[in-house]
């Protein structure tokens, strides 16, 4: 699952991990990917954190504290790019990972990559 507000980058995202055999999810905003959730569970999640009416944030606690996808990985995928919001994202919040905008292809795929083989150990 993609979650961004930006179609440029869902697209982007998209264009690249379908050109690498994965099926992607796009949901637009924080509310679009939490009733997705409802209906399915990814096996790995790539979202922003800016974003209008539900943040990126509020997003990840309601992923973490929901019995049914706690246990999903999810990348940080966001245009924060200084080492305190980094530092912030894996340590503090606890994501699974952490992308930051412009990101070029071979960073993408390989965090994806990364964090789906992590999840199947």
């Amino acid at each position: 699952m993609v979650v961004d507000d930006e179609p440029d980058t869902v697209g982007l995202v998209t264009l690249v991990l379908e050109s690498e055999g994965y099926e992607i999810m796009p949901a637009y905003n924080g509310k679009d990917a939490l009733d997705m959730l409802n209906d399915t569970k990814p096996d790995l999640i790539l979202l922003d954190i800016m974003m209008p009416d539900i943040d990126g944030w509020d997003v990840y606690r309601s992923i973490r504290e929901n019995n049914e996808t706690k246990d999903i990985p999810v990348v940080m995928l966001t245009a924060k790019a200084q080492s305190i919001d980094k530092m912030i994202g894996l340590h503090v919040i606890g994501a699974d990972g952490y992308i930051t905008k412009p990101f070029g292809r071979r960073e993408l795929v390989d965090g994806v990559k990364k964090h789906l083989k992590e999840n199947s150990d």
